[in-house]
């Protein structure tokens, strides 16, 4: 036995005892002694039963007080009674004669007797006898201790004053006339109403602040003031001398206001001495007892003003409302929530419910107070971690909460961890509410992947800002278009740029079901490359996404030309307004015409067939290729070249456009502008002109297709015939580009081919990460290969310049390395990007990385590291600023620590303006804290323009514009970024749950089977033959079926077209001084260069600062609108890459300011493989 309990285990019953047990179960015992033993015996008594019923029950104590209320009231209202019915000339005991006074002596019997008819008195006897009762029962129930010290509390000798004198009239019934104080019983019914209040609360669990109960509690002492004042003195005046002198209850109620409100008419007045002896004790007492409870009533205002109100649980019940819940409420954050979450129209009944710990500001008061805001917005204060708080803000009724995170803290991780608990306390308490939450660090996000909204801002903030290094004006793009305009900015402006970048800001992304859709509705069983261009070209919205009716399918993003839509698919689009709100007016102004318009269309739309206006559209769009071989042909004939005959050209085409030239053919007669397209003559539609190129501008040459534009096919072609034809026009194009991509490929040769690869980074930087299809080493550098200017024993540079990149590299300047950081990287080595336009990147940190983010990077080519800061002249050196493309500058955690909230900006607005006067030549882009510190970038006393933009940005401000910092010129062009921008994405994601994956995948954080990308495409000076901004989205559509969906364009000065006006009024000696200050900072840099051995012809003294050019942002620009030189393109290429060739001629991938020197050996640091295709 005793080795069993050392063992741990119990030893088996014996046999016989677990028999009985199966065969008796628990019934073996009961012979056996066992005591019952019975609990709260003491509650059986009938005294403790008592004083569970009447005290301690609080449902039960709360009936009864309301029942002792009651009955307080109603011998109030019965003394009332009593004084109306008085008759003064009947004044003696019950059953005696009355006694008559003369009319000049006072009648103090009147004081002692009244008139109390018998059915009065006996309702006044049964309330005494009740009250008595009660009384005796309650002193009985709570005697603890010394009884007179209950018997001579005040509560008390009101009580036995108003009921023991209506006993003893039973008893003897001439003292049924006896004067009895009762309307003394409203301090009593005061007394029952706080007890009351206190029990409500307990027994009902309702939420009343002290300040509702504050104000319940003065208003019934002042009204318990002002009765008692009334019926004393009514009741003094009783001794006044003769009948007129007396007061009726009227005059005693009108003479008791007018004098607490210190009127004193004078026009009544008390005419015995008691009666102004009780005046002036009860004005003394309201003088005392009034201030006291309006000073506790301020406190609690004032407490209630910095906790804020609770929200109505009947408004709930019948309004929607949403709850907005952060550390701090700060007014810029919720300015922009505000605006942008009311910018919808069907938002404008919902109310906005903000829930924070911390005390309003004065700033915030004075904001709450905006009449516009004041009956929407509710403010209070309190904890998300608390039940009662969210029970306050009627979390279970609302529509959605939106959890924010502060904007400018220094400890990110600790206002992330506060972040999560309130989204896992929000989701505890009301597990079916829509949650929004908004993170700062990546790493944090998987804590918080059940919320329906999650918008990581250091993610979206780096992809970004590598977006933007390769496509110039991602930023201002994105921000755009999550942002609600109404394309009305700029409208009044003279200038033509304001006027086009205002107008296309108004572009949003809608969504709607094809078959709904009026845009899209005509393009069932159409391709979508087709239903994108012909939807631009009829109605001037650019096609960017769809979605397919099936189960776990996603948005993709220009998905190419096999996607066929279905009346299913729900379309993504660009536009000024969503379709629900768009109106469409045909150009047959003829209301006859106009209504055979859209009968034949929903004709034609019932039956899945485009209508006869939409094939003339299709038609005209697919006729390029025709007029422009034909314009060829006429074209050569002054050179001796044979010219080709109409019929056969007709008949050469028919390969390619089949019917269609047919057509053409038979409507050339009736329409000139087509005749025009046949003949070659010029015509007055100057819109059918574009779609020839000018005379001279293409001549023939050996070897060398003419540029055309094919039509944009229906459906992919599964003509051999067809097949054949778009390969041999395209083939002569590729043959020429792959020549162009052998050239670039040379200067990337390596020794081992295998060593360059496709795949997942084998390291994920954080928990929760979505690896990314990249360009990817098989072997991983070693982790001393990616200090930048540190030699080890595989590599012996000491600065960028040493390395010899073929392209020029991107440096991106942060204080410390975080793990969102990575997502930098991601984007600028995806899969899809050519090897050869891989640029490196140098990541200048002022602190050392640590191991875990240097072995997530370290299976990326061409990525470095190296400690240094933006401020150091000699590090950015180091880093090869002059051989860098783009500077990124990061915004700094620790400049959070500002006194001046304002002034967290500072040291990176110093710096990088000390960056453009070096290196004026350099194209950096900087995240600021505050969005309307970007007028400092670049910043020049004497820069008229840029005060004239000041001056436009604050009549868009005045106007309630939600972006009126769009104008400023570093925004337009992309050169500045806040965290802030992007608070939208997620506000804008209660109306378009859509918005965050949309975004997403534009800016390559996701990837979605079968979904495209955005890149970016250049205009040069043999592609300005296309002419228009329409003929480059056919242009595309119909070979590498992209889509264009933006142009980042840039003017400059000297342009005789562009309306730019930049006057800079410098005179004679600042000029002087400003090529004396160039002189010194050339001079710098080269003593800098000289001492790192670096050759100062790298660095061009000469070079201009960027002041004349202005460059902006044109969203989904107009059909017709004109391109320009060195226009950037903003296009979304379909997954995987068609199987034609760029449309464009060859151009180099990459540019370089450095020149190379004439035999110069590149060496290739260990690591580096070969990038050709």
């Amino acid at each position: 036995m005793a080795e069993g309990l050392v063992d741990g285990t119990v030893p088996p019953l014996p046999p016989r005892y677990r028999f009985r047990d199966l065969v008796l179960g628990d019934h073996y015992a009961e012979g056996e002694d066992r005591v019952r033993v019975e609990f709260y015996i003491n509650e059986r008594s009938f005294k403790e039963r008592l004083q569970l019923y009447f005290i301690k029950n609080q449902r039960s104590s709360l009936r009864i007080r309301v029942f002792n209320f009651f009955l307080m009231a109603v011998s109030c209202t019965l003394y009332c009674v009593r004084v109306i019915l008085d008759d003064h000339r009947h004044i003696a005991c019950h059953g005696c004669t009355p006694k008559n006074f003369s009319n000049t002596t006072e009648n103090w019997w009147g004081l002692l007797w009244v008139n109390r008819p018998v059915w009065l008195w006996a309702l006044q006897v049964s309330i005494a006898i009740i009250m008595l009762f009660q009384t005796v029962l309650m002193l009985y129930l709570q005697h603890k201790g010394n009884i007179c010290q209950q018997l001579m509390s005040i509560t008390r000798i009101l009580e036995f004053l108003n009921t023991i004198p209506f006993i003893i009239t039973l008893f003897w019934p001439p003292l049924r006339n006896l004067f009895i104080p009762v309307f003394l019983n409203c301090w009593l019914a005061h007394a029952i109403l706080k007890n009351m209040l206190n029990d409500l609360n307990r027994a009902l669990q309702k939420i009343q602040t002290a300040f509702s109960q504050q104000v319940i509690i003065l208003c019934s002492m002042l009204l318990c003031l002002i009765f008692t004042s009334i019926c004393g003195v009514e009741h003094l005046e009783r001794a006044a001398p003769g009948v007129d002198g007396k007061m009726n209850f009227f005059q005693a109620s009108y003479f008791v206001i007018v004098t607490f409100s210190t009127v004193g008419y004078g026009d009544i007045q008390v005419n015995v001495w008691p009666s102004q002896l009780f005046v002036a004790i009860m004005i003394i007492a309201a003088l005392v007892v009034i201030p006291i409870q309006l000073e506790q009533l301020a406190f609690y205002l004032l407490e209630r003003q910095k906790q804020g109100a609770s929200y109505s649980k009947h408004r709930a019940a019948s309004e929607k409302h949403v709850v907005v819940c952060a550390t701090c409420i700060q007014a810029d954050l919720i300015m922009d929530f505000l605006n942008e979450f009311y910018a919808h129209p069907h938002l404008q009944d919902y109310f906005v419910v903000l829930l924070s710990p911390v005390e309003l500001d004065n700033t915030m008061r004075l904001l709450l107070q905006i009449p516009i805001w004041s009956q929407r917005v509710i403010y209070v204060q309190g904890s998300a971690l608390r039940d009662q708080d969210l029970q306050r803000v009627r979390m279970d009724d609302a529509e959605a909460c939106f959890i924010l995170s502060p904007r400018n803290v220094m400890d990110r991780h600790e206002a992330d961890q506060q972040t999560i608990l309130r989204t896992w306390a929000v989701k505890d308490f009301s597990p079916n509410l829509p949650i929004f939450v908004q993170i700062l660090k990546p790493e944090n996000m998987f804590h918080v992947k059940f919320a329906d909204h999650v918008v990581c801002e250091d993610e979206f903030k780096y992809a970004l800002l590598a977006n933007n290094c390769l496509t110039p004006g991602t930023s201002t793009f994105v921000t755009l278009l999550i942002h609600t305009l109404r394309g009305h900015e700029g409208s009044d402006s003279d200038s033509q740029w304001m006027r086009m970048y205002g107008r296309s800001s108004g572009n949003e992304v809608y969504h709607i079901t094809l078959g709904d859709s009026k845009f899209f509705g005509e393009f069932e069983n159409k391709s979508f490359i087709y239903a994108s261009f012909h939807a631009h070209k009829k109605y001037g919205v650019a096609l960017v996404g769809v979605k397919k009716d099936e189960e776990d399918s996603e948005i993709q993003l220009n998905p190419g030309p096999k996607h066929i839509m279905q009346a299913s698919d729900t379309c993504y689009y660009f536009n000024i307004t969503k379709e629900e709100n768009s109106a469409f007016i045909f150009a047959d102004s003829d209301p006859e015409k106009e209504r055979e318009h859209k009968r034949k269309d929903s004709k034609s739309s019932l039956h899945n067939e485009p209508s006869s206006s939409s094939k003339i559209h299709s038609i005209i769009a697919s006729v390029g290729t025709l007029a422009i071989e034909y314009y060829h042909h006429g074209a050569t004939r002054q050179h001796g070249a044979p010219t080709e005959s109409r019929s056969d050209l007709l008949s050469r085409q028919s390969q390619s456009q089949g019917s269609m030239a047919i057509e053409l053919q038979e409507r050339r007669a009736n329409d000139p502008a087509r005749e025009a397209l046949v003949t070659g003559k010029p015509s007055t539609s100057s819109g059918r002109n574009l779609l020839i190129p000018p005379a001279g501008e293409e001549e023939r040459v050996p070897g060398r297709r003419r540029p055309s534009i094919l039509p944009v096919l229906e459906i992919m072609s599964s003509d051999p015939e067809d097949e054949e034809t778009g390969i041999t026009f395209t083939a002569e194009k590729v043959e020429t580009e792959v020549d162009g991509d052998i050239e670039d490929i040379k200067v990337w040769d390596a020794k081992n081919e295998s060593d360059w690869m496709k795949g997942y980074p084998p390291v994920a930087p954080y928990i929760g990460y979505t690896p990314m299809f990249s360009h990817l080493l098989a072997n991983p550098r070693k982790l001393c290969c990616l200090e930048l200017d540190q030699p080890c024993s595989h590599s012996n540079h000491h600065c960028a310049r040493d390395y010899n990149w073929p392209n020029n590299s991107i440096i991106v300047a942060v204080e410390s390395t975080a793990p969102g950081l990575y997502n930098f990287i991601v984007p600028l080595r995806a899969h899809w990007r050519p090897k050869h336009t891989l640029k490196p990147i140098v990541i200048m940190v002022e602190k050392r990385p640590d191991t875990v983010f240097l072995e997530s990077i370290a299976a990326f080519p061409l990525v470095y590291y190296m400690i240094g800061s933006i401020e150091s002249l000699d590090d950015l050196l180091r880093a090869g600023i002059l051989q860098a493309d783009t500077v990124v500058v990061v915004d700094r955690e620790s400049s959070k620590l500002a006194e001046e909230d304002y002034m967290a900006d500072a040291c990176q607005v110093v710096a990088v303006q000390t960056m453009f006067k070096l290196f004026p030549s350099s194209t950096i882009i900087t995240e600021l804290t505050h969005p309307s510190n970007m007028r400092f970038m670049q910043f020049r006393a004497k820069d008229y323009y840029a005060l004239k933009l000041a001056q436009k940005q604050k009549r868009e401000k005045e106007r309630g514009a939600n972006l009126s910092y769009m104008f400023r010129l570093p925004f337009a062009a992309g050169n500045v970024f806040t965290a802030s921008m992007l608070d939208t994405l997620l506000y804008q994601s209660f109306v378009k749950d859509y918005m965050i994956i949309f975004t997403r995948l534009l800016l390559g954080l996701d990837q979605a089977h079968g979904s495209g990308y955005l890149c970016e495409m250049k205009i040069t000076t043999d592609d300005l033959w296309i002419r228009t901004y329409g003929r480059l989205y056919q242009k595309l559509c119909s070979t590498t079926f992209e889509i264009p969906v933006g142009i980042y364009r840039t003017q400059m000065q000297s342009d005789s077209k562009s309306e730019l006006s930049v006057t800079i009024d410098d005179d004679d000696q600042s000029s002087t001084c400003l090529s004396e200050e160039r002189a010194a900072l050339a001079e710098l840099v080269r003593s800098k260069m000289k001492k790192l051995g670096l050759p100062e012809s790298d660095y061009d003294a000469e070079a201009t600062e960027k002041r004349s050019a202005l460059s902006y942002v044109l969203i989904n620009p107009g059909f017709d609108t004109k391109l320009e030189l060195d226009d950037v393109i903003f296009i979304i290429r379909p997954a995987g890459g068609p199987n034609a060739s760029s449309p464009m001629p060859p151009r180099r991938k990459y540019s370089t300011r450095r020149p190379k020197t004439e035999g110069e050996k590149r060496e290739e640091p260990q690591g580096s493989m070969d990038t050709r295709l």
